[in-house]
């Protein structure tokens, strides 16, 4: 089939290569032409595994363009896979949404399906719909079918390709049945449904597996307390099917692009309608609180930074991507900087990006080793596998003093403090 597919950041261009894996003949749309520019060189504006080798495997069948009224005037389907980012009210950003949708009400000239793929909130596809049929230049026919996406940072692809399922939102029984055309050659449970409800089914998913991760890091920061190993804690829930083990690993707060702003989302929407939602309000206060656990517990060992050199271990929220939004990094850098620390800092892909916010305020480090020597204290933010097979026994070697504040317990106790979250030098 001929999609256009609106947006070039994980949602959009992930959706696209995936697309074009599945046998489509996909147009990639974007404003920004220098993303565009980068694209037409087959690299990827983001850093994704398997994504640049997919894009260069169907380059036949992808096409990278700024001109969306040649994109969008006889596609088939158009997928809108831009941006929605958090209002400072918490509140759901639109515009990048509308603004598509305008574009296509001015061009389309063909019968079409719009697929809402970005995240939005519950009632919007029915906007977008009014207000495609309100601006529309021509005289076709534009069904609007939400089609959330499931895809995590750093197995994107994986899980585009290889979905949990697939949602498909209508209110239109042809729609559905070009939606179900669009994924014929998917192996995945699909599940049918009118807009709202798909809508929700995002909002829902997501804000449960926000939830679980606050939930057991307040158990943690509790075992901590009663003397608990959240390890074994940790491991006797998660052989209850009922709860599993996915989502239970403490640590100091979610981030990311997904979590923070559809927890805020929801919480505005419900508030908004005069329903709160006490539990995803309670995680989004948890979750705040929680990327300060390590500055807390660090003050055990030092009043305050001021002259110390602190070693920085992992910038962005996550390993397996170069994103930085909601970084705990973010909010105790800073914290570090202003008690006049002298910061290194270390990430395999993380550094361009983190220098855009700290240019030359920090020492970025190529090493692990160059990173730790001579510090004062460290922080572990992030779990890359460089950071879990590392040899521990170094960071008594190479630190001035060897304490070690390990936010994604990823780090063995041995016989240094290597401080974990629920954890103390006594488990």
């Amino acid at each position: 089939m001929k999609l256009a597919i609106a947006g070039t950041g994980y949602v959009g261009l992930v959706t696209a290569v995936c697309m074009a894996e599945k046998g489509h003949y996909v147009t990639c749309v974007d404003i920004n032409r220098e993303i565009i520019n980068t694209l037409n060189q087959g690299r990827s504006p983001i850093f994704e595994k398997d994504l640049e080798a997919l894009m260069l495997k169907n380059k036949d069948r992808i096409v990278y363009t700024t001109d969306y009224k040649k994109a969008y005037k006889d596609a088939e389907i158009i997928f809108i896979g831009v941006g929605t980012p958090e209002k400072k009210d918490g509140s759901a950003n639109l515009s990048y949404v509308y603004s598509v949708v305008d574009q296509i009400a001015e061009t389309v000239e063909n019968n079409c399906v719009v697929v809402v793929k970005s995240t939005v909130p519950i009632g919007t596809n029915d906007k977008v719909e009014k207000r495609l049929n309100e601006n529309k230049k021509n005289n076709v026919k534009i069904d609007v079918v939400s089609n959330p996406e499931f895809l995590a940072q750093g197995t994107a692809v994986k899980d585009t390709l290889c979905a949990s399922r697939i949602v498909i939102g209508s209110e239109s029984k042809h729609a559905e049945e070009r939606m179900l055309k669009v994924y014929e050659n998917f192996d995945a449970p699909i599940v049918t449904t009118n807009r709202r409800s798909a809508e929700m089914v995002k909002y829902a998913s997501n804000d449960f597996l926000a939830l679980k991760i606050s939930y057991i890091n307040e158990i943690a920061n509790l075992c901590e307390e009663v003397g608990a190993n959240i390890d074994d804690v940790v491991k006797g829930m998660g052989y209850d099917p009922r709860i599993g083990d996915k989502f239970l690993k403490p640590g100091i707060g979610y981030g990311g692009s997904c979590f923070p702003k559809d927890t805020k989302a929801l919480h505005w929407l419900s508030n908004f309608h005069d329903h709160e939602l006490k539990t995803v309000k309670a995680a989004i206060e948890v979750n705040e609180q929680q990327k300060l656990r390590l500055i807390k517990k660090s003050r055990k060992y030092y009043d305050s930074f001021e002259g110390l050199t602190v070693a920085v271990l992992g910038l962005t929220f996550k390993p397996g991507t170069d994103d930085l939004r909601e970084a705990p990094s973010l909010v105790n850098v800073p914290i570090f900087l202003e008690d006049g620390a002298k910061v290194k800092a270390w990430d395999p892909v993380g550094v361009p990006n983190f220098k855009k916010f700290y240019p030359t305020e920090i020492q970025y480090c190529q090493t692990i080793d160059e990173t730790i020597t001579d510090a004062d204290i460290c922080f572990i933010f992030t779990e890359w596998d460089e950071i879990k097979s590392y040899n521990v026994e170094k960071f008594e070697k190479l630190m001035k003093n060897s304490i070690v504040l390990d936010g994604r317990n990823c780090l063995e106790n041995n016989n240094i403090p290597i401080i974990g979250i629920g954890k103390n030098e006594n488990n």
